[in-house]
């Protein structure tokens, strides 16, 4: 067995740490966590680790017994590393550091690119190469910087509660080959174009769903492993899926094994007791003013869109970085005297700017804050985001819908504020597992009434939701009105979605899909006002809207939209419209209804005739026996321009 030099050779270079201590090494996993190599002719692995203030480190591993001391790692520029021969793929290793406070903790490797599943939580060798990809069409066409031009519908995925099988393990965890398919096959029949992962990156509790990682780079053991989360992307890729993963550069929990006072000082957070925790969630903020981890947290983007070819990553708690008051009191003014993190800004810049320059990925905001310029180039002063979740939207409908229709009158503006700031930012439309947990029912029971009241409300929801400017994103579950709210523990109520109410849900939720891939005017918003106009935004007596999206510079492929959020039907509706002709009506959500007069059941619906006459603003009108939460859609003639 090698020893002296070359058993502890330091191949961490010099350029590898100026540009890490500058906080521009944008693939440093390459270098640091656990990697297999041959050293003198020996196979084995090398290990480096970030722990400037220690006083010693060591490797624990089962070749050791799990003895501190034995295997010591040698440090330059804070840089500790160390070959230990015999060590392979599938080994379980922990790092044991004597912190500069003199106390030795046993820690798990901040860049470990597999994990035991908790409570062991120990870090696993695991090679990057090995898995033979088969999805080059789909990363050769893949360009986010068309993204705003394409459809993009969401389907948000907790693959844990997807489903399960406990025949499998006590958690009922499904593989993430099995996952692979079935998920294809649900998402490809729906018509989502993308969907969203959370909880990827490994975490202990599963109560946090993923929001309190410690494995930065550790696809989630839950579901097996690196490999086969690989061959979960390659299986969607081919499928013409595209995936997003949510990703935490905010805050990381305080579990002994995590990055906490990692080497017996505040490395990973601040040393600021003002700035070093979230109260709120007991967590740890990271400290994005240090190049290091700088390096780290951008290293971790690019890993998962470098390593395991992730099409968008979806940034948690945005707003939590803007301010050094967030979740905090009291709290730590910036150098100007403001709430304004300065630190975290720019590390959000710097993300934005390093992933756009060095892939064809993109990332977004999910940011509640009001903060302007999330998706305006840093170039133009801006955040560099692609889209931002659109709280604001989410937030007035939800009040919205659960109103009593008969007070709903008085609350309208709720329905049609949105449009109003649809154009300041690149928006998608959310309906997130936030939204149908802890008390606060499922997107179902939200809407008041009758049981048919409610699916015919949630399903006028969704109609406004897919017509209006902006991306959409919707929860699993919903798209079949799940009546119970959304727990990790339990597998979302399939059973439902064979029960006609339910399943007329599903099959409006596919119409509208259908319809918003199929017209180009429903998804290329551009920030361009001009591709919706109202028709009517002030009939809130009725408890109606109806809007116009259309092309920027023409009518053709045009759209007119009609949207009745009343329990009460107006056989004489009439709304204006810009053309004489026939308007072909593509869309009811009384069509999949047995009854409901749709093409389920008489096949084509005939168009509807214009009649002269001004409404609305408008030289013609359509008019239409409107029935009690009906939503319609109609083609505009395309001659008409």
């Amino acid at each position: 067995m090698p020893q002296g030099p070359e058993r502890k050779r330091l191949w961490f270079s010099s350029y590898d740490s100026f540009l890490f201590h500058e906080g521009t090494n944008y693939q440093s996993y390459r270098k640091f966590g656990a990697h297999i190599a041959v050293r003198g002719g020996v196979k084995g692995v090398e290990l480096c680790v970030w722990a400037p203030n220690a006083r010693e480190v060591s490797v624990m591993h089962g070749g050791n017994g799990w003895t501190s001391g034995c295997d010591k790692m040698e440090c330059s520029g804070g840089v500790w590393t160390i070959f230990l021969p015999g060590m392979k793929k599938g080994d379980s290793y922990r790092f044991a550091v004597l912190g500069a406070d003199g106390v030795m903790r046993h820690k798990s490797d901040p860049y470990a690119f597999y994990s035991e599943l908790r409570p062991s939580n120990a870090s696993v060798v695991w090679p990057l190469a090995g898995y033979k990809w088969h999805d080059g069409e789909w990363m050769a066409s893949r360009d986010s910087s068309t993204l705003w031009k394409k459809p993009v519908a969401i389907y948000e995925v907790h693959l844990g509660s997807w489903k399960k099988d406990y025949r499998k393990n006590k958690d009922g965890f499904l593989n993430y080959r099995e996952l692979a398919h079935q998920l294809a096959e649900y998402v490809t029949f729906m018509g989502y174009t993308h969907v969203e992962l959370m909880g990827i990156c490994e975490y202990p509790f599963d109560g946090s769903w993923g929001y309190q990682v410690t494995g930065y780079f550790s696809p989630t053991a839950r579901h097996g492993t690196p490999d086969d989360f690989r061959y979960f992307v390659d299986v969607l890729h081919q499928n013409g899926i595209g995936v997003i993963i949510d990703w935490v550069p905010a805050h990381f929990p305080k579990d002994p094994f995590g990055l906490e006072h990692f080497d017996g000082s505040a490395l990973y957070e601040s040393a600021d007791p003002l700035l070093a925790e979230y109260p709120e969630w007991g967590t740890m903020a990271f400290d994005h003013g240090k190049p290091e981890v700088r390096s780290f947290l951008i290293s971790g983007a690019m890993y998962w869109i470098n390593e395991f070819h992730a099409d968008a990553l979806r940034v948690d708690a945005v707003a939590a970085m803007l301010f050094t008051n967030f979740s905090r009191d009291p709290w730590r003014p910036n150098k100007f005297g403001g709430s304004e993190n300065l630190e975290s800004r720019a590390f959000l810049r710097q993300l934005n700017s390093a992933v756009k320059h060095n892939s064809t990925a993109c990332v977004m905001a999910e940011d509640s804050s009001i903060e302007a310029g999330m998706t305006t180039d840093p170039e133009y002063g801006g955040y560099g985001f692609t889209f931002k979740w659109n709280m604001g939207w989410m937030n007035e409908m939800l009040k919205y819908i659960e109103k009593d229709p008969i007070y709903r009158k008085y609350h309208h503006d709720l329905l049609t504020h949105p449009p109003e700031y649809a154009f300041n930012e690149n928006y998608v439309l959310v309906i997130s597992h936030d939204e149908v947990v802890h008390l606060k029912k499922s997107m179902l029971l939200k809407n008041p009434g009758s049981m048919p009241d409610k699916f015919g409300a949630l399903k006028t929801f969704y109609t406004y939701m897919f017509t209006l400017p902006g991306k959409k994103l919707l929860f699993m579950g919903q798209d079949f009105a799940g009546e119970g709210e959304w727990t990790e523990d339990r597998q979302i109520e399939w059973f439902r979605a064979s029960d006609m109410w339910h399943r007329d849900v599903m099959e409006c939720v596919r119409s509208l899909l259908s319809v918003y891939k199929k017209y180009e005017c429903l998804y290329t918003d551009g920030r361009d006002a001009r591709v919706f106009q109202w028709i009517n935004r002030g009939d809130a007596p009725r408890n109606t809207v109806s809007f116009i999206r259309r092309n920027p510079f023409s009518y053709r492929g045009a759209l007119a939209v009609v949207c009745n959020f009343s329990p009460v039907g107006y056989g004489n509706y009439s709304f204006g419209v810009p053309f004489a002709g026939q308007y072909e009506r593509v869309f009811s959500t009384y069509d999949t209804l047995p009854g409901g007069g749709g093409p389920a059941e008489n096949g084509a619906i005939p168009p509807v005739e214009a009649t002269t006459g001004e409404c609305d603003g408008y030289p013609y009108r359509l008019t239409y026996g409107l029935r009690p939460y009906e939503s319609v859609i109609f083609e505009l003639p395309c001659e008409n321009e």
